[in-house]
């Protein structure tokens, strides 16, 4: 099925056009069948919150995921608990254990100063890939734009492979408003003079990943993405919802 002309959309291995679920419990038994069908559309698995700490059958899910060469981490949210309990050790023992190659860190909820997190990473990133998330989970809490990109900078000097912009799985707050609209100012500040394709916009609603897809282009990286609703960000990334319809043939509107 080749007769449309469509916008270029990476396959096999990507390292930008990436799509990050969010996996907040589901079973073993249904992550097997839509892996079976939709893996191709997946490329990084974060296990959300804290959840991975007392899911059952934990191994066996990693595993599945890597079966289907989906990259996993913990969210953010345990790697803070630990932090907050001086067992930021004994949390990366454990990740190794499970085979877990990732690694978030952030301080979405626990403040963590940004030279302490620096710091973190420049240590963990021998054993582990990082993801580093700037923006607060707090709706009351506000950065400047400076801020945002100061942090993010620092981020990646200190050895992140990936930035991700706070959103939620809600998403109304970080880079939203309460009410879930986007903080279009400070994305547009973001793209200026940052590496896009290292920079993960969390959007967990259609309509926040139809705005990156019609601003950035078909290979935005996205992430907090409901693991049931993964064909239809595709199908937004292929043009093929009205909403993206007008989507141009190039996968990125800005230069590489």
């Amino acid at each position: 099925m080749d007769f449309l002309v469509l916008p270029k959309r990476i396959t096999g291995t990507r390292e930008y056009g990436l799509t990050s679920i969010i996996d907040l419990g589901i079973s073993v038994g249904e992550l097997r069948s839509i892996l079976h069908d939709y893996h191709t559309f997946i490329d990084i698995a974060k296990l959300g919150i804290g959840s991975a700490y007392i899911t059952p059958n934990l191994k066996e899910k990693i595993q599945l995921y890597q079966e289907y060469g989906i990259k996993t981490y913990c969210g953010g949210t345990l790697f803070e608990k630990s932090y907050m309990q001086n067992k930021v050790e004994e949390y990366l023992r454990w990740l190794k254990t499970l085979g877990f190659q990732w690694v978030e860190i952030s301080n979405g909820t626990f403040p963590i100063s940004l030279e302490e997190r620096c710091e973190i990473i420049s240590k963990v990133k021998q054993d582990f890939n990082v993801l580093a998330e700037v923006g607060s989970k707090d709706t009351e809490s506000e950065m400047s734009l400076s801020q945002w990109k100061n942090e993010m900078c620092q981020l990646f000097e200190a050895g992140s492979k990936y930035v991700i912009t706070e959103g939620r799985d809600s998403g109304t707050s970080g880079i939203y408003q309460k009410n879930g609209s986007i903080k279009k100012n400070l994305i547009r500040e973001l793209l200026n003079g940052l590496d896009v394709n290292k920079i993960i916009f969390e959007a967990p609603t259609s309509q926040q990943q139809m705005y990156f897809i019609n601003e950035i282009g078909a290979n935005v990286n996205l992430g907090n993405v409901k693991i049931q609703d993964v064909l239809q960000l595709e199908v937004q990334r292929y043009g093929l919802r009205s909403e993206t319809l007008y989507l141009e043939e190039d996968g990125c509107k800005l230069p590489l």
